[in-house]
């Protein structure tokens, strides 16, 4: 047995319930901000413009946009919730170390987007480790292999 797989194993024999409300809380979150992406398109240009990148600005901010709305609603789901992980991670990692952590942390010009992105960032990787959880579209299609 591989490393991966034991801890693979090791995840979904010591996952308690509450961590499966935690991720639907983080998957509609992700959704949410995917959402107000949208809605406020030039906030997220401009926080991009700090980082020169180009005219692939706007194809960056449509790609956040959508990962967002499409891997909020997996991970909210537990339906391919590693797999939609995948996706967040680099924007997660990008906002953290990049955007945020310019306006400093607990400053008053960043509304907490330091905190939240960092919190977010987090628990994504730890979702990744633990993965969707029992109650998940996942396991379902796990323990019903017919569906």
């Amino acid at each position: 047995m591989g490393y991966a797989s034991r801890i693979e194993h090791w995840a979904d024999t010591h996952h308690p319930v509450w961590i499966d409300y935690l991720r639907v809380v983080l998957g509609l979150f992700i959704f949410f901000k995917g959402v107000m992406f949208i809605g406020n398109t030039e906030r997220l240009m401009d926080m991009m413009t700090g980082i020169d990148i180009g005219f692939f600005n706007m194809a960056l901010a449509h790609y956040v946009a959508f990962a967002h709305l499409v891997g909020g609603l997996l991970i909210a789901m537990g339906l391919l919730t590693r797999f939609a992980i995948v996706f967040q991670l680099p924007i997660l990692f990008f906002a953290v170390f990049f955007v945020n952590i310019q306006q400093g942390f607990l400053s008053v010009s960043n509304n907490l987007e330091f905190e939240l992105s960092l919190i977010t960032f987090i628990l994504l990787i730890v979702y990744l480790i633990y993965g969707s959880g029992k109650f998940s579209v996942d396991e379902f299609m796990r323990k019903h292999p017919h569906y």
